[in-house]
């Protein structure tokens, strides 16, 4: 049986910032913006290429804004997510890779170059570079 990942629900304090961040900040794309009833509204937003979306709203989860950190998307190559990000208007690291635990800037060896940005709440995301396919 697979087990798919499919939504992941990102808390934030205004649904209308967040979506015009993840929107046309980050590029995701928005696959519906709906209210189910008063105090329920759910936005899904899907970053390109992937198969996993997040959900943002009201009434949809039970966490602090801001509290999500770690999330993860993978990308062929870093430095034109890195330039696209910034083009974008988001705040975003320059390229680093890990050392020791320790993030330092520059390129590091095969699966160790990230850039990091968070969103207006503070949900903290990494961009990872994959490396090509053998």
């Amino acid at each position: 049986m697979d087990w798919k990942l499919e939504v992941v629900v990102v808390p934030v304090a205004d649904v209308d910032r967040a979506k015009l961040f993840y929107e046309e900040q980050a590029g995701f794309t928005v696959d519906h913006d709906t209210r189910l009833r008063d105090g329920i509204r759910v936005v899904q937003l899907t970053p390109p290429g992937s198969h996993c979306s997040i959900v943002v709203g009201t009434g949809v989860i039970d966490a602090a804004p801001g509290s999500v950190k770690g999330l993860q998307l993978v990308v062929a190559d870093i430095e034109k997510a890195h330039a696209e990000l910034a083009a974008r208007g988001v705040e975003v690291s320059p390229v680093q890779h890990f050392v020791a635990g320790t993030r330092v800037d520059g390129h590091g060896e095969t699966w160790n170059n990230f850039v990091f940005f968070n969103d207006p709440d503070g949900n903290g995301w990494a961009v990872q570079e994959a490396p090509a396919a053998a």
